[in-house]
């Protein structure tokens, strides 16, 4: 009898996918990536997408070998979207989450919320939603699969990976590709890449709950520069508004924001300051009046104005889907940032409502739409709203000063928000737990499409003991996004707050990343040409290696450079010659606190000079770390532009490249100019040689061609 239904289960299950690779709407849209339709699929419920930067284009059929097939179905008021997986899969992806980096057997909601210390729902729906999986097959070729669907919904990796959404039925885009970074290249490809932030982005940013009146900020700064702790930026959190109204400044605590930003600039800073979607429902209060004589509010389902607590009380929310909201948005930055703010933090834009269900709208709260964008509940727009509000945002920055580059946080996002923000993992808590858990959070982040990502570096709430911030800033280090945070409850948790050796350990984690901007730049640069993660896990060196499929205590910076937290036990390393090197004088293997830092076999690395700030950025100088491989060669790159404006996107950048090769005891690096046109005076290269055992230092040059002598006994035998 068993024979005979599972029997009867095969010629179902076959047979639906011989009907179903046969369905005319399921196309490729691309080389080896394909769209798949179920069959009462309505695009005017789901487009445009909201992920997609545009609606694909079909390029040809689906070839009759195709072995990613999906299997769409309703089951109890819910649509489904199933795809089978090969034994030896592993999955990752699925966007900002708490849980391991390998994602197999976990499941989440996709439903952004407002979850301090990520306490509901046991940390499984967190700030955004990234419907998308990306998959490694057992022989390292890989497939990535995004659900096309902004509805609020599940990911369940249990046996097979299964979207389960509250909306119609939706579409699915597979990709296929011989490597997790090709197909990783090609989700970019599909839903954008960031661009290009401004140099000072990349630096060490100290924030808290909240940073008022305007002498303490100026301390804070004052007290960076007096004990030499490298700092480009102070934030600003929503205690220097007028009774939390966004869009003004309290008259006491800060009563002229002019001179405050003037000030920070001053002394080599720059400024943040957060603004929130909720709008204080007040009578003469300007952005209420005039949203409301705009009639900008997102409605209830009987077509009121909706109301929720927030922050400064009951408040209405911006209906980012009309087009004219979206404008009208943007318009308001133009008056707050000519106070010399440099960036915008968008925060609570889930959106939070603190008497709401569920801490946000009502699922059948409405949006009207208008462009493109047709009329919603917010069971569909939910996801996207913060998203929305981002997009608004970054014009508005764009439009207020047009030769900077525009610099917007975002607590909020869904897949494809990176084009516009950048985002950090929400309000952590100062606990061992979470200081790991930050790793595997950024790798999936970067693994769904977003490259600038960091946690509240120190934990947001609690009580972070002096031990726990070192271990924290020095892996924090080498995070996309660095920024310290803390709540208004606990702690100072600023550098020298934990006492004289953590200061001392804060000073040259940060003097390690400063003197990596270089390197650190460069990534960014390829993040925002081809999509690549700038943090990256270890199965990246070798995608084959199953040993590494599940490693998250340690990571890569970009593809030459390992990152071993000193708290990591017993990682799986990958394989080679990773050379353990000292960036700013360290010894990382006699510290208790700095990571140690690997170089691959191979590569060449950049270094600069140790600053205090961006402003003191400057590529006159530069150290060329050096890892012969086994054949006595190695290579890296660098890019360089002004570090602020758009002229780089006319050509004024530089490209380099690096080589390097041994010749008995003569080490030989040959720099070459490769693309851009951006000039500089020359610059001097001093070669350092990292060996397995020590390191040697040549002089400083100027020459496009350098050479080191060697002792015989420690460079590579060929």
């Amino acid at each position: 009898m068993r024979k005979i239904s599972l029997f009867i289960y095969l010629l179902t299950f076959y047979s639906f996918q011989v009907a179903f690779a046969i369905n005319p709407s399921d196309k490729l849209i691309g080389k080896d990536v394909s769209v798949f339709y179920p069959s009462h699929y309505d695009e005017h419920q789901h487009q445009p997408s909201m992920a997609l930067l545009k609606e694909p284009k079909v390029t040809g059929d689906i070839p009759t070998n195709w072995e990613y097939n999906p299997h769409f179905y309703s089951k109890e008021g819910k649509t489904y979207a199933t795809l089978s997986v090969a034994k030896g899969t592993s999955l990752y992806g699925t966007g900002e989450t708490t849980g391991t980096l390998i994602r197999n057997g976990k499941t989440i909601t996709l439903w952004n919320t407002d979850n301090f210390k990520y306490s509901i729902d046991n940390g499984k729906r967190l700030y955004q939603s990234q419907p998308w999986v990306l998959g490694v097959n057992a022989d390292g070729t890989s497939f990535g699969v995004i659900a096309d669907n902004t509805w609020k919904q599940q990911i369940d990796l249990s046996d097979s990976i299964r979207f389960i959404s509250n909306g119609p039925a939706f579409r699915l885009i597979i990709i296929k590709r011989n490597s997790p970074q090709e197909v990783i290249r090609e989700l970019t490809n599909l839903i954008g890449r960031m661009e290009m932030p401004p140099l000072w982005a990349l630096g060490y940013q100290q924030s808290r709950f909240s940073y008022v009146p305007d002498t303490r900020i100026k301390s804070v700064a004052d007290t960076f520069r007096l004990k030499n702790i490298p700092c480009d930026v102070i934030w600003m959190d929503i205690n220097y508004m007028e009774r939390f109204k966004i869009f003004t400044f309290d008259k006491v605590k800060i009563p002229d924001p002019k001179e405050v930003n003037d000030y920070l600039h001053k002394t080599g800073f720059h400024s943040i300051w957060m603004i929130d979607p909720g709008v204080k429902v007040e009578k003469g209060y300007s952005v209420y009046e005039s949203g409301t004589l705009g009639d900008r509010w997102v409605q209830t389902s009987t077509h009121r104005e909706f109301h929720g607590n927030v922050w400064p009380g009951q408040c209405v929310f911006p209906d980012f889907t009309i087009p004219e909201t979206r404008t009208w948005w943007s318009g308001l930055y133009r008056d707050f940032m000519a106070t010399g703010a440099d960036g915008i933090w968008n925060d609570m834009n889930e959106p939070s409502v603190f008497d709401g269900p569920d801490g946000t709208m009502p699922e059948n709260n409405w949006h009207r739409g208008g462009g493109d964008l047709p009329a919603g509940n917010h069971l569909r727009y939910h996801n996207v709203y913060g998203m929305l509000m981002v997009k608004a945002s970054r014009v508005g920055l764009l439009n207020a000063n047009p030769d900077k580059r525009p610099f917007v946080l975002s607590r909020s996002g869904y897949l494809g928000s990176n084009r516009y923000a950048a985002t950090w993992t929400g309000d952590n808590s100062g606990t061992v737990d979470n200081m790991k858990l930050a790793i595997p959070m950024s790798l999936n982040l970067g693994l769904s499409g977003q490259a600038f990502s960091g946690p509240d570096m120190g934990g947001f709430t609690g009580i972070t003991t002096p031990d726990l911030f070192g271990q924290w800033v020095a892996m924090g280090a080498f995070f996309p996004f660095m920024r310290g945070h803390a709540s208004n409850e606990t702690n100072n948790k600023e550098p020298w707050a934990f006492g004289p050796e953590i200061e001392d350990v804060s000073r040259t984690a940060l003097n390690r990343r400063y003197r990596l901007l270089p390197y650190f730049y460069t990534l960014f640069y390829e993040a925002s040409k081809t999509g690549m993660p700038i943090m990256r896990p270890v199965f990246f060196s070798n995608p084959k290696d199953t040993l590494l499929r599940k490693e998250q205590q340690v990571f890569l910076v970009g593809n030459d450079l390992l990152i071993i937290p000193k708290w990591a036990e017993h990682p799986s390393l990958p394989e080679g010659n990773w050379r353990t090197i000292s960036i700013a004088g360290e010894n990382s293997l006699n510290d208790k606190y700095q990571a140690d830092v690997r170089i691959k076999e191979g590569a060449i690395v950049p270094l600069g000079k140790i600053i205090q700030n961006t402003a003191q950025y400057n590529l006159d100088s530069l150290t060329l770390l050096v890892s012969l491989d086994q054949k006595g060669e190695a290579r890296g790159t660098l890019y360089e532009d002004a570090g602020e404006g758009f002229n780089y996107l006319k050509g004024e950048y530089r490209t380099f490249e690096f080589r390097a090769k041994q010749k008995g005891n003569i080490l030989s690096v040959k720099i070459d100019s490769k693309k851009g046109s951006l000039k500089h005076p020359g610059r001097n290269y001093k070669v350092k040689l990292v060996t397995d055992n020590s390191s040697v230092e040549g002089t400083w040059t100027k020459s496009s061609l350098l050479h080191i002598t060697v002792a015989s006994t420690m460079l590579t035998k060929n």
